[in-house]
């Protein structure tokens, strides 16, 4: 007899003596109402009784007299005996009247009472019982529920009723972690005891942090502590009709007894809390809500958890528990990755397992490792920013010497950053600053992208460029959503983030003329905030530094001014532009300096009259320079002047 089978064998028979005794009282009726001639009812076991655990817990649990517990053994027996049918029957003396009714039930069950019928009691009040019929009450069919039968004869089922809407979570909880552990045990504690106190009231947890996946984890250990099973609940499933939102309080109430469960509500940024609310003051079970930063579940009553992501000791003991003895051959790249790239276990378990199967015992396993987390960050930005995918070099950039110092600064606080921070402790000792703020200002076209590409180049990261002037919204609150929904996606990459057009936010604040500008003064300094805790690059351009407000400046770790590119950078410019493969023909670089234009302008001048060259089959000449020159001008709505072509053939 294989398990289950043999399982639910010992449960029937741990039953039948409950409800052995219920028969025995429907035989007498039986004899006392009518002849055995006319009704042959098996005789009633004569055996003393072993309370079946089932039934003792469902009469707890519910609250139930003995008489109420007796109508559940009775209509149980009928749905699954004949003989109980058959004596229901032989009562009604109705061959086709085989369920049970209130009327009998008050003649044959010990202890009876009328109450226990009422909507009120546990019976129909939790739907342990079904009436069916058009008659009277005192008439009407009671059914057991199938739920409830289920749970009495040990079959491993839920409520179909709540399929759709309730499903199991499962998360590869990181408490195996022993220094995870330690540091979340105090916060464990306090929700056992919480949950302890309001088992049979949905006051609850609201599971509060950074990362989603760790709430998941969190309450899926804090489950496990508590023996209970962990189920999970989007919050716009919950029914909006008041009726049918009382149903499925009850249904899960119900059903997180049977199951000895707890549900998780995820919330996100839906704003059905109203419903919610109304729904959790007729739920009795115990009930964690996901509260993402900055979303509305956070107004909500209950006992605020705070979930820490993953330190970098701990995040680095995750990559050494996943990659085991192929560790030694990171060849140092570990503490990068694990700076760089604030994955929770599960996201770490998925790229070291990636790594190791696309690796052999030859390759770089930190080249690979490094790669494989870049595609992973991925994920979570590519829908919500445009991704520019790095090729300038240091030598096309063409700028004055200071501003490429600052801008190999920026570079060396990235590479250095895991020694610094890590290894020599400047982490642990301040809580702020840990993130690279750039603020790249200058006219459009002087080569603030390129700086960024090449720092995104040069650090072998992702590069994300968002437009701000997209994010900023008229309604209030929505810019700070729109820019945590960004910010929240970029920390697991450790991408350079680039937000252009930063002067569709930054304004000067010297003053406050009504609450527009207040409102616009938080959204700056949310932005701020964001990019200072932020562990990537977070850069800034601007064409109008001069209307930004010096308080904000002094936020920002790094300030780059890119010139208007003047002539002999602008020869400069021209002589990189072009490809080594591209056929020029007698270009004068000097002389193509005298345009007076930016070096985004010279390379849109270059591609296009390498695209007129190629049509007429001949070398790139200062005739297709002119003519592109000419086109570009005129987009521009800019005179192009005798002084800027003196000397060309």
């Amino acid at each position: 007899m294989n398990g289950p089978v043999q399982r639910e064998a010992v449960v029937a028979e741990s039953l039948s003596t409950a409800l052995d005794r219920v028969y025995r009282r429907l035989a007498e009726a039986v004899s006392s109402h009518t002849s055995e001639s006319a009704w042959a009812i098996e005789a009633a076991p004569s055996s003393t009784e072993q309370p079946d655990p089932r039934v003792r817990r469902l009469q707890a649990w519910f609250g139930m007299s003995d008489f109420e517990r007796d109508i559940l053994l009775l209509c149980a027996g009928v749905s699954i005996e004949s003989r109980f049918a058959a004596a229901c029957a032989a009562i009604h003396d109705n061959p086709q009247a085989r369920w049970p009714t209130f009327g009998l039930v008050l003649s044959v069950l010990e202890q009876p009472h009328w109450s226990a019928i009422s909507r009120t009691r546990p019976l129909r009040h939790w739907r342990l019982i079904e009436t069916t019929g058009n008659g009277d009450l005192l008439h009407a069919s009671l059914r057991i529920d199938e739920r409830i039968l289920q749970y009495l004869l040990g079959v491993s089922a839920t409520d179909e009723r709540l399929d759709a809407l309730i499903r199991p979570l499962s998360v590869d909880a990181y408490v195996a972690n022993p220094d995870r552990t330690t540091r979340l045990d105090s916060l464990f504690n306090v929700g056992i005891r919480h949950w302890q106190r309001h088992a049979t009231r949905s006051t609850p947890l609201l599971l509060c942090g950074e990362r989603g996946v760790s709430r998941d984890a969190v309450f899926v250990a804090l489950c496990q502590r508590c023996a209970l099973r962990a189920y999970q609940l989007d919050i716009a499933d919950l029914p909006t009709h008041p009726e049918d939102r009382e149903r499925m309080a009850r249904l899960w109430t119900r059903e997180s007894v049977l199951l000895q469960a707890a549900l998780y509500i995820r919330c996100a940024d839906h704003d059905n809390l109203q419903a919610l609310t109304a729904w959790l003051e007729r739920t009795q079970a115990r009930v964690a809500i996901d509260v993402p930063a900055g979303s509305p579940a956070e107004q909500l009553d209950g006992l605020r958890l705070d979930v820490p992501a993953l330190s970098a000791q701990e995040r680095k003991a995750a990559w050494l528990n996943q990659l085991g003895p192929a560790a030694a051959r990171m060849n140092g790249t570990l503490d990068r990755i694990v700076e760089y790239f604030h994955f929770d276990e599960s996201a770490i378990g998925v790229a070291a397992t990636a790594t190791l199967e696309t690796s052999s015992d030859t390759d770089d396993l930190g080249e690979i490792a490094w790669r494989t987390c870049r595609q992973h960050g991925r994920r979570s930005l590519d829908n919500l920013a445009r991704r520019i995918e790095p090729r300038a070099s240091w030598s096309q950039l063409v700028l004055p010497p200071a501003q490429t110092e600052i801008l190999q600064q920026i570079a060396i606080h990235m590479r250095q950053r895991a020694v610094v921070n890590q290894q020599w402790g400047f982490a642990e000792r301040f809580s702020r600053g840990h993130g690279l703020s750039a603020l790249f200002s200058g006219g459009s076209g002087t080569g603030k992208t390129m700086a960024a590409e090449i720092l995104a180049r040069e650090l072998n990261l992702d590069l994300y460029q968002i437009d701000l002037a997209s994010l900023v919204s008229k309604y209030i609150g929505e810019t700070e959503k729109n820019l945590r929904k960004i910010f929240d996606k970029a920390e697991e990459s450790g991408a350079v983030m680039l937000f252009d057009e930063a002067d569709a936010l930054f304004g000067k604040r010297s003053e406050v003329r009504d609450s527009h500008d207040r409102y616009a003064n938080l959204e700056v300094s949310y932005l701020l905030q964001r990019m200072d805790s932020y562990r990537g690059v977070a850069i800034l351009t601007t064409n109008m530094r001069h209307a930004m407000d010096t308080a904000f400046l002094r936020r920002i770790r790094f300030i780059v001014q890119f010139p208007f590119p003047d002539a002999p950078s602008r020869a400069r410019i021209w002589q990189g532009i072009f490809p080594p493969a591209a056929p020029l023909d007698a270009l004068n670089f000097e002389q193509l300096a005298q345009l007076n234009i930016s070096g985004a302008v010279i390379r849109n001048i270059a591609t296009h009259a390498a695209f007129l060259a190629a049509e007429r089959g001949t070398p790139i000449g200062p005739q297709q320079v002119l003519t592109a020159a000419r086109i570009e001008y005129a987009k521009m709505d800019k005179p192009l002047t005798q002084a800027e072509t003196r000397g060309w053939s």
